[in-house]
């Protein structure tokens, strides 16, 4: 289909074709026919697949139609977004579809940044709201915004809103809002779990559901690569990888903040100048590194989840998946930030031993196995690793090693088997450091752990584990793990503690002073009660 097939205003029409854009998307050629109509969806589409074109062209289209009837309120409309970088692409995307429609005023709404540049879009008289959850219901609570003005509610990404917490939000704002058959809702989602059920059955005006190859959560367009490598040897593979591919753009995932930050710095020493994408940055340099990458002045990009939703860059090669993530569904998002509006890309992921364990959630998840390479001698270029032999504290300032060394440690420190977050450690304060250290201090970093005695033999160190043959490290592990779940003797039962005696001899009892008679002290007096006095009495007046 078409878009000049469909019920679209002029202005909107010249707007999509200034983008370029003739031909809709599958999920655009179902869901749009519907939406223009005036009637709620309830959409199921993965990563890329056009859906936001799909609202944004239903409140612009709304809006004109008003217009060019001579109403004199225009209809509102509200999108919530669950992150920062997300809602500004939607803000972005939807200037440049409304750049033909006179009079039209967007605004985007997140924390993160002071009120007084949002305050002066509300006063202009703001048409479409595009925002996250805590920002916009901080202007509600300070009754700088009525949700009765929406015409039009769209919630965007709603499984990610609630995986980060905001299910409670979007309730509310659902709750603030007007009576269903009096609004237009639109919901879209990856997933259309139970949540995003509920809240359709009990908030929305009888919706269609449309499920867009709900089968297929990836794009077939992208080529998926993984490479298994031990961890010390996972960053001169990666050179390898990224000197033979030679991406003309590639975004690289990490798990943690200080990854993020050393691998930026360690490709940069090695000939790929690379900035940094994270959660804790100020939004101006977030947002500035965001339009610094999609106008190619970045050209490798290294960053956190924060930017796994709402980065759309146009034409990205590849991206690389450095750390497997340990939420199934990151890697989908993670990945779809290439092959978008139907081009192609490549993802490549290196699993090492600390988070290869995560391998298997994603792959049932994507129904299919990721396929596996194994480079043979000369597949791959030689490379030379200019930062091999320097550490986190060597490559970064000290500013930024006094913000992230910590949070090495902790994020190491607060996760279990497999890379797994624990539930008990997870802040890494000061007493946990001092448990580390009565446990031999084995709460420093991978590399500078000290290996704890185990009954029978030595255990190994790290290294000494990775240059083992396979065979001889599963018997390592097998003896390791036999002499651990073998029950203690009576030597190493742990027994209850005693408090010391503070001279050599024990501890006398203390003998009953007994005291003269005449010295001896009277029982005390027991006072009577009520009804001890009251039967008392009755007995004396029965007597007389």
């Amino acid at each position: 289909m078409k878009f000049e097939e469909l019920a679209l205003s002029k202005p909107i029409l010249d707007g999509i074709a200034d983008l370029g854009f003739t031909d809709c998307t599958e999920v655009q050629s179902k869901v749009l026919p519907i939406s223009l109509a005036g009637k709620d969806v309830m959409v199921q589409s993965k990563t890329g697949s056009g859906k936001t074109a799909v609202y944004l062209l239903t409140i612009l289209q709304d809006y004109v139609k008003a217009k060019e009837e001579g109403k004199s309120s225009l209809p509102k409309a509200l999108v919530v977004a669950p992150t920062r970088e997300l809602a500004v692409q939607i803000e972005e995307d939807a200037k440049n579809f409304a750049k033909h429609i006179d009079g039209i005023v967007i605004g985007c709404f997140y924390g993160g940044v002071g009120y007084e540049k949002q305050e002066a879009v509300l006063d202009k008289g703001c048409d479409l709201f595009v925002c996250t959850p805590g920002r916009i219901l901080d202007f509600q609570k300070s009754h700088k915004i009525d949700f009765r003005q929406f015409d039009i509610f769209v919630v965007d990404e709603a499984d990610r809103l609630f995986d980060m917490g905001f299910y409670p939000d979007i309730q509310k704002m659902f709750g603030l809002l007007r009576d269903q058959k009096e609004r237009q809702t639109m919901l879209f989602s990856a997933t259309l779990g139970t949540k995003v059920q509920n809240l359709a059955w009990q908030y929305m005006n009888e919706p269609e559901e449309v499920a867009i190859h709900p089968e297929e959560v990836t794009v077939k367009s992208i080529t998926q690569e993984l490479y298994h490598v031990a961890k010390s040897d996972k960053f001169g593979l990666f050179l390898q990888v990224l000197t033979k591919e030679k991406p003309e753009s590639c975004l690289i995932f990490t798990n943690m903040k200080s990854t993020c930050i050393e691998v930026a710095k360690r490709l940069t020493l090695n000939g790929f100048p690379t900035s940094y994408l994270m959660g804790d940055m100020p939004q101006s340099k977030r947002l500035r590194t965001i339009d610094e990458m999609k106008e190619g002045k970045i050209k490798y990009l290294v960053a956190t989840d924060v930017a796994a939703r709402g980065l759309q860059i146009d034409d990205l090669a590849m991206v690389v998946n450095y750390d497997i993530p340990e939420d199934y569904e990151s890697y989908v998002h993670r990945i779809g930030r290439t092959a978008r509006a139907g081009k192609s890309g490549k993802a490549i992921t290196f699993a090492d031993e600390e988070y290869v364990y995560g391998l298997e959630g994603i792959e049932d998840y994507i129904k299919m196995k990721i396929p596996v390479i194994w480079p043979q001698e000369g597949d791959l270029p030689v490379v030379e690793d200019k930062t091999k032999d320097m550490k986190f504290r060597d490559l970064v300032s000290p500013k930024e090693y006094a913000g992230h060394s910590t949070d090495r440690e902790e994020d190491y420190r607060g996760r279990g088997r497999g890379g797994r977050p624990s539930s008990r450690s997870r802040g890494g304060n000061r007493s946990s450091a001092r448990r580390g250290e009565r446990r031999g201090g084995n709460d420093a970093p991978r590399g500078e752990r000290k290996p704890r005695p185990v009954v029978g033999h030595p255990r190994k160190s790290y290294a000494e584990i990775q240059n083992m043959p396979l065979e001889q490290r599963l018997a390592y592990y097998k003896q390791e793990y036999q002499e651990e779940s073998q029950p203690m003797n009576a030597e190493q039962k742990i027994q209850p503690k005693r408090r010391p005696q503070k001279s050599g001899q024990p501890k006398q009892a203390k003998k009953p002073v007994v005291m003269p008679n005449a010295e001896q002290p009277l029982p005390p007096k027991q006072k009577k009660g009520f009804f001890s006095w009251l039967f008392g009495r009755k007995k004396k007046q029965e007597g007389k």
